[in-house]
């Protein structure tokens, strides 16, 4: 006589049907927030509330949720960056070989995020920056804002001043009225197709940050401007050129409702394959990969690892004319309206397969579970990393192009040294 094994029961405050389709196919059970639950898809909003010191919710071991309680330490652009920032310099004091420079005290491999400064705190270094190479063009981002929302390009230091100084004091504002911003230096020689700009969006499942474990989805996809890309400063104002956010471009004249301005990552892969060869196509991909796993081991110390918790990242990526892949930013809580049928599609499988490996057998969650799951359930996903593996296969490596503990990545170039263990 066993007693049967109850259904899980689930919450969410994102009323999406990509969500709540998965959730019913599975015959769990929707309860209200202040119910039982065992499963709680919930906003980035929400998570403040449940992990936040007044409210102090102890979740128990049959419950777990979609974020890490601090993930803002990887998806604010801010804190992303500074995080970086000092994983790099940690890894130079330790003499890695991954903090190696160039003769202009450049990093070799370590140089995935574009120069970022913080505004209001860098002004000043971000001034001696700018008149280093006036002719550069930078880009300015509200820290907290997602969906192209609040971006402007500048070309002049007069433009951030007009923004920046209080009439009557003249000073840089700073008080919390005036938003912080990054400014990050403009990737304007973008690999163009069709002459358009593009992105990619990448999903990315961490099961566990001590040890890290993460997973990406093979079904990302690009995101096309609905305007041919040019550099010239005339069109610094028309975000159809500039930014791939679907937010934007879907208000575009030339936007197509059909395909929404995507394409798969396969179709890009086949298409550099045609057009760069297949050499520097993988080695592009490598890179991606590689920098991934960095991005996410640079905010593992601080990552609060609550064992509640699993998160899946939406990574958008610039790759430049050179096959340089660029880290954007990272963000917590990739759309999940469907812009197509397509992308529906896609998004119903990606909340698929990322259940399957979060909810072992769709059965009432055990957080004390190793977080391993068999690889019959990955779907879409592919290990991207396992730190535990890799300490044990010694197939810590290192270098991107190498086999870096990422599965799946073929070691194609044993002519170089293998560089020893790093952690």
């Amino acid at each position: 006589f066993r007693i049967m094994a109850g259904k899980v029961k689930w919450v969410t405050d994102i009323e999406k049907s990509v969500l709540i389709n998965n959730f019913e196919k599975r015959g769990w059970i929707q309860v209200a927030e202040n119910e039982d639950w065992n499963f709680y898809w919930m906003s980035v909003q929400t998570i403040r509330n449940v992990f936040s010191v007044e409210t102090g919710y102890r979740l128990s071991d049959d419950q777990i949720v979609n974020h890490f309680p601090n993930h803002y330490e990887l998806t604010r652009k801010d804190l992303m960056v500074k995080n970086i920032k000092r994983y790099r310099k940690e890894l130079e004091k330790e003499g890695s070989p991954l903090a190696e420079k160039d003769e202009n005290g450049k990093y070799i491999y370590l140089d995935f995020v574009p120069v970022t400064f913080m505004l209001p705190a860098d002004y000043n270094l971000f001034v001696e920056e700018f008149r280093k190479n006036p002719s550069s063009t930078w880009i300015m981002k509200p820290c907290g804002k997602a969906q192209g929302k609040g971006i402007f390009l500048i070309n002049k230091l007069s433009q951030i001043k007009k923004w920046s100084r209080d009439s009557k004091t003249s000073s840089f504002v700073s008080q919390s009225s005036k938003e912080a911003y990054v400014i990050s230096l403009y990737i304007n020689n973008p690999l163009l197709i069709g002459g358009k700009k593009f992105d990619l969006r990448l999903y990315v499942l961490v099961s566990t940050y001590r040890p890290l474990r993460c997973y990406m989805y093979k079904l990302g996809f690009c995101r096309f401007c609905t305007v041919k890309y040019t550099p010239s400063t005339s069109e610094l104002d028309n975000m159809f050129v500039h930014l791939t956010n679907v937010a934007i471009q879907k208000h575009g004249d030339d936007y197509n409702h059909i395909h929404g301005g995507k394409w798969t990552v396969s179709n890009l892969r086949l298409y550099l394959e045609s057009t760069r060869g297949k050499e520097v196509t993988n080695k592009l991909f490598d890179e991606i990969h590689w920098i991934i796993v960095q991005s996410l081991k640079a905010v593992a110390p601080v990552m609060n690892n609550d064992k509640h918790c699993f998160e899946c990242y939406g990574y958008d990526i610039i790759i430049d004319d050179k096959l340089k892949p660029w880290l954007i930013e990272v963000n917590a809580s990739p759309s999940l309206t469907s812009s197509t049928a397509n992308d529906r599609i896609l998004k119903y499988n990606l909340i698929n397969d990322t259940l399957n490996i979060a909810v072992p057998n769709g059965e009432i969650p055990d957080c004390k579970w190793n977080k391993s799951p068999p690889k019959e359930v990955l779907g879409n996903y592919e290990v991207l990393y396992d730190e535990e593996m890799a300490q044990s296969d010694g197939s810590e490596r290192g270098r991107p192009g190498q086999t870096t503990g990422l599965k799946g990545s073929r070691a194609r170039d044993p002519g170089k040294p293998v560089l020893t263990t790093w952690k």
